[in-house]
Order: C-alpha cells, then structure tokens, then sequence
C-alpha cells in the first residue's frame, strides 16, 4: 500500500524547501524528494557563490582605483581565497547536511530519489507510491540550456557549475551567451587576470535589458580587457585535449583553454508524469493560476512555473501556496514589480517593464533618464561611478511601470524604484518626495526632472 501524508513536495530547492518547512511547521506531515543537494541551485552553485566570486573580483577593481584618489596599491590576484571561501562558507563543500537538518527539524522527512506524478495525489519515488492527501507542490527547478551546436556535447564544456566549482582558473575562456550569468562569470575571472573573450547572438549584451544597460556593461567589459563578440552565432565546437576551438560566425575560428556555456536555463518536465494529470510532458513550463495551483491537488513553484528564474520568485511563490493549501488568506501572485538584478560592476537591477516592453503593450509611455555621474553622489564618487536611472512612465495613469538602476549599487537604489512600481506611487507623489543628500538613490530626482 501507498505510504498516506499530507502533501509531497518534489524538487528541495529554495522554493520547494521554504513551501515544505512552511507547511510542516503548520503540523501538516510533509515528504519532501530530492535527488540533489536540498536548497538547489542558489547556494551552491548560483546567488551565494557566485556573489562571493564578484565581491572578490570587485575588490580588485577597487584596489586599482586607488591610484589618483587614495595613494597607490599595488594588487596581485589569488583565487586560492575565492575558492576556499566557496567551499567553507557558502557549499560546505557541496554537502547539505545543514538544509537537511533545517527541514527535518521542522518535522518533515525527505526522501532521496526521484519523484514522478502517477496520477492525481500520487507520486512515485523510484517506484515506490506516496499518496498525498492534501495535494503535491512540483518544485524541480531548471537546468542549464545545452544549445545544438556541431560537436559540442563531445566536449568537456563548462557550465556555471563547473565556473563556480573551479580551484584554479584557466588562462583563457571563451563564454558562449551574454547574459546575466555569463556576464557575471566573464568579468569576475577577467579581474583575476583571465583572458575573456563573450560571444553572444544577439546584438548586444544583456537583450533583456534596457540598450542603455547594454552599452554601459559592455563598456566597462571592454575597460576589464574582455573582448565582446555580439550577433555572432556559434556552429562549431571541437577539444583537441588542451583547448577549445570554437567556429564563430564571422570572427572565424577562436581558442581558449576552458568554454563556458551560459545561454540559459530550462525546465524539466518530461519525466515528472504530468501526462498521468493531464498536464503536457513537452511543455516549457507548468502553468499555475495565481495561487501557484496547477491543476486539482497540485501546485507549482519556483523556476519550474516560468515566471523568472530567481530565488526570490520562488521564495515569493512558496509563501503563496504554502496559504493556499492551508486554506489562509492572502493576495494572489502579481509580478507587475518583478525585480531583477545582473551583479556586474556596474550591477544592474531592473523592475518592471522596460521601455520596449511598455510601447509594446500599447502604454502610453514617456522615459525619464539621470545620469549617475552627473549627481551629487556619482561627481564624489569619481572612478567607477559610470552608470544611470531610467524611469519609464504610464502618462494615462500617472504611474511609474518600469524603471532601471545602473551604477556602483544600481541594485540597493532599484528598492525604492520597485516600491513605486508595486504600489503604484503616483509620479506626482515620488516628485514631492525627500531625498537624503547625497546619496546614489537622490538621483531619482534627476529623472524625474527628465521625465518633463
């Protein structure tokens, strides 16, 4: 017979694990699966690593700045640090003892294995049925995108895991995709003396973001000495033992020690039974209304559902089902706000529509830009004070629907722009404001003041 609880979450990272500690500390008994490491993608090998490699990268690029401000430094990278803080602080050496231990303290069991959906309220892990009699929460995450190009799963390619797991760097790397975590990855090894070269389709970095942020990173990529190869398609990869060639459109052929592929991330439905609940194995993502419910006893959260990649989504919709299925109140999900931030120096948070994507929708749109230098903050600032602040307004509504922060903390200015968003603060009031002096946020002001 089927082993009887309450709910079955399967798939332990951040939003599996917050919406089963959630419901387990409610007294429901809960089996969490997971055939990884519990906590995902974001501690081990995303948010947390990857941070710590910037901070270092970054205080690197500091200490070069010194020159002309402060005296003079004299730096020397070493990634022996990067690598070790990685592995005793953030990974603990890619073991999850502690996130196991946080669950289970919470009155939860986990079960290693692979769950699958063997019909409505019923999940198998390596054939073995639970039946849940609340309902099941698919949490399963993403994994990195593995492009059609010629020979390539022939090769020993890296993904961020690998970029992230590395005790020593290569001399030279060729990154395949320019967004957020390429990027990331690209700048911080360039600052350690890495050799860096980006390719990426589109005709510009960051395609996602405002073309203001594109420039503004590709030109502090290019001060880092990385070279930039945009609308340029990969077809050809080979690895004779030592180096990676890799065919690049016009730019011929180019080489380099390690390859980085970084083009994005994808769900994993086919083998979650969805077909058994009347669900699409072939779809992109699993479809959920806005209290995450997939369909009769069936929730999904986090990357899995589509709706961004972040740690924050998931954690955001965790907290959502995790109400729903105990029957609590609460505002369903609205991503009119969706933050996101690239963590490169400048970092760059964005809310909220872009302009593009306001025009696109038929908003009435008007654009207010200020320029980081030019404020009080960024003129102190000096070197490596490159950056803006872009609002992008409904003039019907009289409300902000998007906006970017770029700059030294374009990510902490981008909270009081997301707050605008959300809570739909009229342009009017954010004009009428206080706004300390002299701060990078004061440069709100100057935007508002372009916006007209």
């Amino acid at each position: 017979m089927a082993q009887q609880v309450d709910v079955v979450v399967v798939g332990m990272g951040v939003g599996g694990e917050a919406v089963a500690g959630r419901l387990a500390e409610a007294g429901l008994s809960v089996v969490g699966i997971e055939n990884r490491l519990v906590g995902g993608e974001c501690p081990y090998w995303g948010c947390v690593p990857t941070k710590m490699m910037i901070r270092a990268a970054n205080l690197l690029a500091e200490a070069r700045r010194i020159e002309g401000m402060a005296g003079h430094a004299e730096v020397t990278p070493d990634w022996a640090p990067v690598a070790a803080r990685i592995r005793e602080e953030a990974t603990d050496d890619w073991n999850d003892q502690v996130a196991v231990d946080r669950f289970t303290s919470k009155g939860g069991t986990l079960i290693r294995g692979r769950g699958r959906l063997a019909g409505q309220n019923l999940v198998e892990v390596d054939g073995e049925p639970i039946q849940a009699r609340r309902g099941v929460v698919l949490a399963t995450g993403t994994i990195p995108v593995v492009p059609p190009i010629d020979g390539l799963e022939q090769t020993p390619f890296w993904t961020n895991r690998d970029a992230v797991e590395a005790k020593s760097l290569p001399t030279t790397l060729l990154v395949l995709g320019g967004g957020a975590i390429g990027l990331e990855v690209a700048q911080a090894y360039a600052r350690f003396g890495v050799e860096v070269t980006v390719i990426e389709a589109s005709d510009r970095l960051l395609p996602a973001e405002e073309p203001e942020a594109s420039a503004l990173v590709e030109k502090a990529l290019v001060a880092d000495g990385i070279t930039i190869r945009t609308g340029t398609r990969a077809s050809a990869v080979r690895h004779d033992g030592e180096q990676f060639t890799v065919t690049a459109g016009n730019d011929g052929e180019l080489t380099a020690e390690r390859f980085l592929v970084a083009v994005g991330r994808r769900a994993e439905l086919g083998d979650l039974g969805l077909e058994s609940v009347g669900l699409d194995p072939a779809a992109k993502a699993v479809k959920v209304d806005e209290h995450m419910r997939a369909g009769d006893g069936l929730w999904a959260v986090g990357d899995v559902t589509g709706h961004g990649a972040f740690t924050h989504v998931a954690m955001y919709q965790s907290a959502i089902a995790a109400r729903d299925i105990l029957g609590e109140a609460g505002p369903p999900a609205d991503y009119r706000a969706l933050p996101r931030v690239t963590f490169t120096d400048p970092e760059v948070g964005t809310v909220g529509m872009t302009e593009a994507d306001a025009r696109a929708k038929g908003v009435r749109t008007e654009v207010g830009i200020g320029q980081v230098p030019s404020s009080a903050r960024g003129w102190i600032h000096k070197t490596g004070n490159e950056g803006f602040i872009k609002l992008v307004a409904d003039t019907e509504h009289g409300v902000l629907v998007g906006a970017t922060s770029a700059g030294p903390v374009g990510g902490e200015v981008l909270s009081a722009l997301a707050v605008a968003v959300h809570a739909r603060v009229p342009v009017g009031a954010l004009r009428h404001m206080i706004y300390a002096y002299p701060t990078f946020h004061r440069g709100i002001e100057d935007a508002l003041r372009d916006l007209g």
